[in-house]
């Protein structure tokens, strides 16, 4: 089974990596894709503190992941149609292009389940949190 998740990772912290692990789990191969700074940006009004790149080499430092990719720039759901996961495992605070997300897949002739998982302490664990912390 195929695993999918999203996320901009810019300040990677516990509930991060208890999300991750806990998709995995669902799965033999666990695909995250990294939001794109500009889409993030549009999206948070706000761009991620780290760049693309620091992010990718970030997330792949983990080692918990079979594959690290960006998202597609303009159609966010083409990444799920080309790498065709059974499963997309949401955090629990996801909520950019999730309303309807299984009737916006179906629609493309996709038919995957769609998980939404729990959080890891988030009162302490929130990148907005943690981000204001640093600036």
């Amino acid at each position: 089974m195929k695993v999918m998740v999203f996320g901009t990772f810019d300040i990677i912290h516990p509930g991060h990596v208890h999300f991750l692990k806990t998709a995995k789990k669902h799965g033999k191969h666990l695909t995250i894709v990294l939001a794109r700074s500009e889409n993030v940006e549009k999206i948070k009004g706000k761009s991620p503190i780290f760049s693309n790149d620091t992010r990718m080499k970030n997330i792949k430092y983990l080692d918990i992941a079979d594959k690290v990719m960006l998202g597609n720039k303009d159609d966010p759901y083409l990444v799920i149609e080309n790498e065709k996961p059974d499963i997309i495992c949401l955090g629990y605070d996801q909520e950019s292009y999730t309303e309807n997300l299984e009737g916006k897949l179906e629609k493309r002739g996709l038919n995957l389940k769609i998980k939404r998982l729990s959080s890891y302490k988030p009162e302490i664990f929130k990148s907005s949190k943690l981000r204001c912390m640093l600036q």
